[in-house]
């Protein structure tokens, strides 16, 4: 059978037998306004305009594969569809009204869809295949494969950046300390995400800055609040941040995150968030204002430069305090830094320029994609066996947003391959 998505294309593009078009009552209908599509709540298409007989009618249209679709949905009781004024249906089963009790005349499309559309939408949507035009894509041109990654990736910044937008406003727009918050939960990849986001929630960046001025003193402040401190230790160190942070606890009134938060189990050593929280803590004390100072970058060099670091001493001969291990400097590695930029300094860039309307900083953040090597995962190499071209992160995150929120979801009609593919 097939799915509402179908009928919303076929409308979009009217491609439907128009001849001697009539509602399901035998009255002469004419479509002046197919309507703009509504993405959002409520009918199908707005603003559309129809002629029945003599009568013009302006308002909306819903669509439903069964008319009874209407009942099934409450359409009935709601309100916000009285405005309806044609109710676009595959098979009309049931006579329905509106919740202010006016009948609905109907417009059946089981005889008038063209059968090589319908041929071609089975064919893409009721297949096994680990891409649903996986049979078809090597004979899509590029453009059409360039249009879906491009939308793809628009959509996928779009969506990264909407957990800033919430952080931001929670932060009364403090872009300094909402980025601060964002860049964060990517240092503790995905396993302590959650948790270094706590962290600098519960240690305000205003606050780093007051003490930036030595990278004792921010340690301390980041694992004294990560409640990495409340042990009794043996070593120097840790003694050292201890003291300190119960100095700066004081002078700042803070309240530290649970430490049962922090996961070490499954983790490479050199992932450890113990090691994760100094390399922040470097950062941080290099950098006078981060938000500022990435923003202000022009290359991917200069981006890359602000985030290679590595840890304080300390931590060369250990991965958890009080235990010593092989001696090694632990720096931030490329393919982690690649991951900072793409995850979380690519959508801020991408955000700030969609919220301030600021092309250029959409411009930058997409040339930065450009010009990072791709991800090289199961997905990607999937994509490479279909003969899909892919240079730089720009296709690889295009690539894994149309594989996870289009073909996986088999938005098939809303992908431009697709499109092509219907059309052929």
């Amino acid at each position: 059978m097939i799915k509402e998505d179908f009928l919303h294309y076929i409308w979009k593009l009217k491609k439907i037998d128009f001849s001697n078009l009539k509602t399901s009552d035998g009255d002469e209908l004419t479509v002046l306004d197919f309507g703009n599509y509504n993405t959002d709540s409520g009918p199908d298409f707005l603003n559309a305009r129809i002629k029945i007989n003599n009568t013009i009618w302006a308002g909306n249209i819903e669509m439903h594969i069964f008319s009874s679709d209407w009942i099934k949905h409450k359409h009935h009781l709601d309100p916000a569809y009285n405005n309806v004024i044609l109710h676009v249906v595959y098979e009309e089963d049931l006579k329905v009204k509106t919740n202010a009790n006016v009948k609905i005349p109907a417009l059946e499309l089981k005889n008038r869809i063209i059968k090589n559309d319908l041929k071609n939408y089975k064919l893409l949507r009721f297949n096994d295949n680990w891409i649903p035009c996986e049979m078809g894509i090597r004979r899509v041109s590029s453009i059409s494969i360039e249009q879906a990654k491009e939308k793809a990736l628009a959509n996928r910044l779009m969506k990264k950046s909407t957990y800033l937008k919430n952080i931001l406003e929670s932060k009364q727009n403090d872009w300094e300390e909402a980025f601060y918050i964002f860049l964060s939960r990517y240092f503790g990849m995905k396993t302590n995400s959650d948790a270094f986001e706590a962290l600098t929630k519960k240690l305000p960046y205003k606050i780093i800055l007051k003490e930036k001025d030595d990278i004792n003193k921010i340690e301390a402040l980041l694992f004294g609040q990560a409640g990495m401190l409340e042990d009794i230790f043996n070593d120097e160190y840790p003694l050292f941040l201890k003291n300190e942070y119960n100095h700066l606890k004081n002078k700042y009134k803070l309240n530290p995150v649970p430490s049962s938060m922090w996961k070490f189990s499954k983790l490479r050593p050199l992932n450890f968030p113990t090691i994760r929280i100094s390399q922040l803590a470097n950062i941080l004390f290099k950098q006078d204002h981060l938000f500022r100072n990435v923003f202000e970058c022009n290359n991917i060099d200069c981006l890359i430069k602000i985030f290679k670091t590595k840890t304080s001493s300390y931590w060369e001969n250990h991965f958890i305090f009080d235990e010593k291990s092989i001696n090694k400097k632990k720096r931030l590695g490329k393919n982690a830094i690649d991951i900072l930029i793409i995850n979380a300094v690519i959508p801020a860039l991408f955000y700030f320029g969609h919220l301030n309307n600021e092309g250029e900083y959409k411009e930058k953040a997409l040339d930065f994609l450009i010009d990072l090597p791709a991800e090289n995962n199961s997905i990607i190499k999937k994509w490479k066996n279909l003969d899909i071209e892919i240079k730089s992160a720009f296709d690889s995150q295009a690539l894994l947003e149309l594989k996870q929120n289009y073909c996986d979801k088999k938005r098939c009609l809303e992908c431009s391959i697709g499109n092509e593919i219907m059309n052929k």
